[in-house]
């Protein structure tokens, strides 16, 4: 189960990833704004790599805020499908990361409960 969350865990932020940067392209945003849309999702990059699961707890909190931004732009324009795209990417990166994380702590408990029944 939880390699499912993770693979739609990767597929949802590179999607939303590719959306931001097409978004600030689109809108010839100044360099702050690349650097403001951007960092955030890169900071978690090298978290989530190592498969740290607070960097994915962490990327969660984050994502709440690309969820407004998109709602807000949803709002100002119903049709674009660059918002739509970037709603739909940031609802299921925010669901697929919530589930990895509880998915993989209860493996990584029940490895370490099977190590420590093993050693005694």
């Amino acid at each position: 189960m939880s390699a499912r969350a993770y693979w739609l865990t990767w597929l949802s932020w590179s999607v939303l990833l590719l959306q931001q940067t097409a978004d600030a392209w689109m809108h010839q945003a100044p360099w702050i704004i690349w650097l403001g849309k951007l960092l955030p999702l890169l900071l978690f990059l090298p978290g989530m790599l190592k498969d740290n699961l607070r960097s994915y707890i962490w990327l969660c909190f984050v994502c709440l805020l690309y969820f407004i931004a998109l709602v807000e732009r949803l709002f100002a324009e119903p049709g674009s499908a660059l918002a739509i795209t970037g709603t739909i990417a940031v609802v299921v990166l925010f669901t697929a990361a919530m589930f990895y994380v509880r998915w993989r702590a209860r493996e990584l408990r029940a490895t370490d409960e099977r190590q420590v029944g093993a050693g005694e």
